[in-house]
């Protein structure tokens, strides 16, 4: 204990600052913030200083042809990236991905330090540290979505039957519990990181389950949209996805600090192990899924315009290709080839589900409603918008975030070394 108090004043020094602040991968990190801050530069100019009506213009003039042209573009048209078609956009891609690949992590490693894998508790702090940093990457997505009024209104006028509202004190426990979980892990309290490993199991269920129960509420068209809702057993599809993509990520985090170590091997093949697993239940609920789900939406993902992503992107990536790689035991460098795979093939995988939900037919509840038909237009098959350049560096610029926060952890708290199971 009395190692973390020194290194924890050492970073007040100066010297100490400094490589804390302007290390090698710090200076990545600001990089990639940098990206982010541009996007959310484009999002708000977009957002707020579009054409669109306002009331003071309607108060000065109610009948100009201009201010009736902004009214018609911010009911029916696309003011934003984020219009009445695509209501769930990058944004939510990257913040779904990123919440359940950092709770897949953290879930996984509570669950082997529950079952007594101890090569698993050795790097267990890094793992919870990575797993964090993406959590708060998360956030940071949709907080710039969000944006701060929002935000700020969430919290002075609280709704708990809003599914939005609900996050707040589900993070605001479910992050200091994991912190003190690493707390226990870098302090060498080994029974009690025990204890609490069931605790943050359950309340690592709890928040992917309150993350498809917030995610339903804020999908105010889900019923039309069957993909979402008619996707078998989903929230059980979200975490099996996670973890396939969590081990991806613990695989090149195991890489990355730990291949020079004793132990990298039996650990490569460990995650291997896993991955084969969960791989192959994916693999199964995939064909199970497509199946159960409106053949209308599955031919639009199986043979409509989502087929070479969902094939070429998804289905290789994220299922044929790391099967090859772990199937039989060999060597760590096909484990690392499989999780680079599952990592990015976990994300086309949250790529397709959002926007292929968004994608027209919608079902027909109320007639002729806005749900299938256009005021302003022809009626369409299928509608595609690509991300808006602000999201796409928004969400490069969330890699900052992990970066960022993780380097943090590790120069004050060295959670990258093993520490010996006792």
């Amino acid at each position: 204990m009395l190692h973390y108090e020194v290194q924890l004043k050492n970073c007040w020094d100066l010297g100490a600052k400094d490589e804390l602040l302007f290390n090698k991968t710090m200076i990545i990190g600001y990089f990639f913030l940098f990206l982010a801050m541009v996007g959310i530069y484009e999002i708000f100019d977009v957002r707020y200083f579009s054409a669109a009506a306002n009331a003071h213009a309607s108060g000065l003039n109610p009948t100009d042809p201009a201010l009736k042209e902004a009214m018609r573009l911010a009911v029916f048209g696309d003011v934003g990236e984020v219009n009445r078609n695509i209501p769930w956009t990058l944004f939510i891609v990257n913040y779904m991905y990123m919440i359940y690949t950092g709770s897949g992590v953290i879930f996984i490693v509570a669950l082997a330090e529950l079952m007594g894998f101890h090569v698993i508790a050795k790097a267990a702090a890094g793992f919870m540290a990575v797993g964090l940093s993406m959590v708060f990457a998360g956030l940071f997505t949709i907080a710039t979505d969000l944006n701060m009024l929002n935000m700020l209104w969430m919290v002075l006028t609280p709704n708990i039957s809003a599914g939005m509202w609900l996050m707040l004190p589900l993070y605001c426990t479910y992050i200091p519990f994991v912190l003190f979980e690493i707390y226990l892990l870098l302090t060498n309290k080994r029974e009690w990181a025990k204890r609490l490993a069931l605790p943050i199991l359950v309340l690592s269920i709890g928040v992917d389950l309150v993350e498809y129960y917030i995610q339903a509420k804020l999908f105010s068209m889900n019923t039309a949209r069957h993909l979402w809702t008619e996707f078998p057993f989903l929230t059980f599809y979200f975490i099996i996805s996670a973890f396939v993509s969590s081990l991806g990520v613990m695989g090149i985090y195991s890489y990355l600090v730990h291949k020079n170590k004793e132990e990298y091997n039996e650990l490569m093949d460990l995650i291997r192990k896993a991955m084969l697993f969960f791989v192959s239940i994916l693999a199964l609920y995939e064909v199970f899924g497509y199946m159960a789900v409106d053949k209308d939406w599955s031919f639009l993902i199986l043979f409509g315009p989502f087929k070479p992503i969902y094939f070429g992107g998804y289905i290789l990536l994220t299922l044929a290709l790391p099967f090859f790689f772990i199937f039989k035991p060999g060597k760590s460098l096909y484990t690392l080839l499989a999780s680079v795979c599952v990592v990015i093939g976990g994300f086309v995988g949250r790529y397709i589900f959002v926007y292929g939900g968004n994608a027209n037919p919608m079902s027909n509840r109320f007639g002729l409603g806005y749900e299938k038909y256009d005021f302003y237009a022809l009626e369409k098959s299928f509608n595609y918008v690509a991300p808006h350049l602000g999201e796409v560096l928004i969400v490069v610029g969330s890699l900052g975030v992990i970066m960022i926060v993780y380097k943090v952890f590790d120069s004050i708290l060295s959670v990258s070394d093993f520490r010996e199971h006792h």
